[in-house]
C-alpha cells in the first residue's frame, strides 16, 4: 500500500470513512476545522451525510438521532465545543449508544487560545458530564496512529455500545506525517456488530426504548449498575499502553518518563539522549486514558529508581500515574511532575533539565 503525506486532522477524516462513516455533524473550530473540511468535500460523494451543525450542542444531539437509528455517526471539536457537547454525551452513554467523539484539543480555561495543549485530560477521563459513566479515550501520537486508533474507535464503540473519544492535543491534529491506511472499507452488513436494538420504526410491533428514562432513585440506580457492568468488562480487556526501552535490556532504570500523545513522542527523544550520558530511561506512553493502563504500567515501574510525568497541563494524568502505582497522591516521593501549560509544549532540553535534578546527575 502506498503511504500518503496527510495532516493528523484530514488522517482521522479519511479513516473515519473508510470505517464505514455514515453521519458527520459538526461545527469549526480551531484546531479541527481540517475534520470538518474534509468530511464536507469527501463524505456526501462516498455515500454518507455531512451536516455543519448550527451549534455544537446541536452536532451532539444529531450523533444522538443517528446513533440511535443503527449506522455509524461522529462529531469533532476542540476545548469549549467539547464543553458544550457534555450533556448529549452523557445522554449517550446513559442510551448505551455507539458513538465517535474527536477533540483536537487547545489551551484552555475559558477561551484559551488555539496553542495544542493537555488540560481537557480530566474533561475526557472523569466525565466530563453529569452522572455516573465513562468514555473510552484513546491517545494517538502520531497521524499514522490516529488514523488507527480512529479505525479501533469505531469498532470499539460498537462493541461496547459506548461513546469512545479520541484525545488529541493540536500539533497532532496539524502536523503532516506519512500515513497508510490499511483497513478495506466496513460492510453495513458486517455480522460482528448486530444492531437489533436500533430504531428502525414499529413496524406492527412496539418500538424499542433508546433512552432510559427513570424517576425513582432505584430505578436509576439499576441503570448505572448495569453500565458499570460493562465498564468492568471495559477496564479487563482493553487497557493499552506502550512499552519503549531504547537499552532493549531488562535492567533497572533511573528513571522512567511516563507521557501521552506529543509528550509521549518527545520522551522517546529524551530517553535517547539521556542514554548516551549513561543514564538507563525508559518511556511509557499510555494509549487508553480510559481505562487507564493501570496493571501493566504497575508491573513496568517495580524496577525505576523514579518516574517522571510530563504533561501538557498543570498535573492532570499524574493522579492515575500514582493511583496505578499504589502510592498516595499526596505523599509519594518517587513519582515527580513537570507540567506546562497554556500551549506551551515541553522541550526535550527542559526535561533533561529535571531528570538531573531529581536523579543528582551531571552531564
Amino acid at each position: 500500500m502506498n503511504k500518503i503525506l496527510m495532516k493528523g486532522n484530514e488522517a482521522c477524516a479519511e479513516a473515519s470513512i473508510r470505517a464505514g462513516l455514515k453521519c458527520y455533524f459538526g461545527y469549526p473550530i480551531t484546531p479541527q476545522s481540517e475534520i470538518t473540511e474534509y468530511m464536507a468535500k469527501e463524505l456526501p460523494k462516498r455515500g454518507g451525510v455531512f451536516l455543519q451543525s448550527e451549534s455544537e450542542i446541536a452536532a451532539i444531539n444529531m450523533v444522538f438521532g443517528a446513533s440511535a437509528a443503527g449506522v455509524r455517526a461522529m462529531t469533532s471539536s476542540s476545548g469549549p465545543g467539547i464543553s458544550l457537547k457534555q450533556e448529549g454525551i452523557s445522554y449517550i452513554a446513559c442510551a448505551k449508544l455507539p458513538a465517535v467523539i474527536v477533540n483536537v484539543s487547545r489551551g484552555g480555561p475559558g477561551l484559551g487560545n488555539i496553542a495544542p495543549s493537555q488540560g481537557d485530560y480530566f474533561q475526557a477521563t472523569k466525565g466530563g458530564g453529569h452522572g455516573d459513566y465513562h468514555l473510552i479515550v484513546l491517545a494517538p501520537s502520531t497521524v499514522q496512529e490516529f488514523a488507527d486508533l480512529t479505525t479501533l474507535a469505531f469498532d470499539l464503540a460498537d462493541t461496547y455500545r459506548n461513546p469512545v473519544m479520541l484525545l488529541v492535543d493540536g500539533l497532532i491534529g496539524q502536523m503532516m506525517e506519512p500515513v497508510e491506511f490499511k483497513n478495506t472499507r466496513y460492510k453495513i452488513q458486517d455480522t460482528r456488530y448486530k444492531k437489533d436494538w436500533a430504531l428502525t420504526g414499529a413496524k406492527g410491533r412496539r418500538p424499542n426504548r433508546i433512552v432510559p428514562f427513570a424517576i425513582l432513585a432505584q430505578d436509576l440506580e439499576k441503570i448505572v449498575l448495569r453500565l458499570e457492568k460493562k465498564y468492568q468488562l471495559i477496564r479487563d480487556r482493553e487497557q493499552r499502553l506502550e512499552f519503549y526501552n531504547p537499552t532493549k535490556m531488562k535492567v533497572s532504570f533511573d528513571v522512567i518518563l511516563v507521557g501521552y500523545g506529543t509528550v509521549g513522542r518527545i520522551l522517546k527523544t529524551v530517553a535517547k539522549k539521556a542514554q548516551m550520558d549513561g543514564l538507563n530511561i525508559a518511556v511509557i506512553r499510555p494509549i487508553t486514558l480510559w481505562p487507564f493502563p493501570y496493571k501493566e504500567m504497575r508491573e513496568k515501574t517495580k524496577w525505576a529508581r523514579e518516574i517522571l510525568v510530563v504533561e501538557m497541563n498543570n498535573g492532570q494524568m499524574v493522579e492515575d500515574v500514582k493511583g496505578a502505582i499504589g502510592e498516595p497522591i499526596d505523599e509519594s516521593k518517587r513519582i515527580h511532575s513537570y507540567c506546562r501549560m497554556g500551549g506551551v509544549v515541553p522541550t526535550v532540553e527542559e526535561i533533561l533539565e529535571e531528570i538531573e535534578r531529581i536523579t543528582g546527575s551531571k552531564k
